[in-house]
């Protein structure tokens, strides 16, 4: 009988002692960020607050059509932190930022001398991380947020979000996120690149509207001052040769008899010696590539191709690095 007593003693003392998860909330009652825009005009700062349907990601291995597979908010404050609280007034569900991928800035919020501070207070929130990608834009930050990947992919799997998804595709300049831009700031030289983003209206549809895709358009020299400029189109592909990445894309350039040549270029090695003569520093720059040819017209040989390559390389990476001595950059080494 004291036995009996005994362990209803225990089982009743132990119950009220157990842990459960009366103070979660269920995923499906949440709202969950993706990406935010910031923007700043008249002495404002514009917040766009870019919120995804989780219920639309199991299904982005095929085409579907979601009812709506973003809801952008925007609203404006004195202070970023005041942007965003009004935004949550028109809310009615809790917000969670632990999903969040990316923050894209325009140009006018870059040049703001407060914009540290902006990475400052997402680097120092529980729910945000290291790893959400930065990116810059000269183009209206609503349509960029409201552009679907193409054949209506989920919105998680865009170029913004995960940028490195189109790696086999052609890389044009290296994705930045929250933790690279950090070390960027505070090396010596205090500068880092971020991808510039763009609007591309090259696909359509069988919709009446064309379609919108988002594009790497050149990239962005940022500094713990500011914005100091952007580089952008064909004068930023040198970019891709002074990364010690392995990366591809396309090369055209013409031949001896004044045809153009494309072909597919997978660069293997980079290696950058300094040469020290007096008081004056040079630098040796050693790149190897394979080359792809995918076929042509005319005739030409394999040395021919090779010195059509190497010059075009030479010249990508000169015009890229005296682009950048305009913006007061070293455009090779960020």
């Amino acid at each position: 009988m004291s036995r009996i007593i005994t362990g209803f003693f225990i089982l009743t003392v132990t119950l009220p002692l157990l842990s459960g998860c009366w103070d979660q909330i269920e995923p499906q009652r949440m709202y969950y960020v993706n990406g935010v825009g910031v923007d700043f005009k008249d002495n404002q700062y514009e917040i766009y607050l870019q919120l995804i349907n989780f219920k639309d990601i199991a299904k982005s291995e095929t085409p579907h059509v979601p009812e709506a597979p973003a809801e952008i908010g925007y609203a404006t404050g004195e202070t970023m932190e005041e942007a965003i609280y009004e935004l949550y007034h028109s809310i009615d569900q809790e917000v969670f930022w632990g999903h969040m991928n990316y923050l894209i800035f325009t140009e006018e919020a870059l040049k703001h001398e407060e914009v540290i501070s902006v990475f400052d207070a997402f680097l120092r929130f529980r729910e945000t991380r290291y790893q959400m990608n930065v990116h810059f834009t000269q183009d209206s930050l609503k349509e960029i947020l409201l552009i679907t990947p193409i054949l209506n992919k989920s919105l998680i799997e865009s170029k913004l979000s995960h940028p490195l998804n189109a790696r086999e595709l052609e890389v044009f300049t290296e994705p930045v996120n929250l933790r690279d831009l950090v070390i960027g700031l505070n090396e010596p030289s205090h500068e880092i690149s971020l991808p510039l983003i763009s609007i591309d209206k090259n696909w359509e549809t069988t919709k009446e509207h064309p379609s919108k895709e988002t594009t790497i358009k050149g990239i962005g020299i940022l500094s713990k001052d500011g914005l100091k400029g952007a580089i952008i189109g064909d004068t930023a592909r040198g970019i891709n040769w002074m990364h010690n990445k392995k990366n591809r894309g396309d090369l055209t350039f013409k031949l001896n008899n004044n045809k153009s040549l494309t072909v597919d270029v997978e660069k293997k090695h980079l290696d950058v010696k300094p040469v020290i003569k007096g008081n004056q520093v040079q630098f040796e720059v050693d790149i190897k590539v394979d080359v792809i040819l995918n076929g042509f017209k005319k005739k030409a040989t394999e040395n021919e191709i090779r010195k059509g390559v190497i010059k075009k390389v030479k010249e990508e990476i000169m015009t890229t690095y005296k682009t950048g001595l305009q913006l007061d950059v070293d455009i090779s080494f960020i």
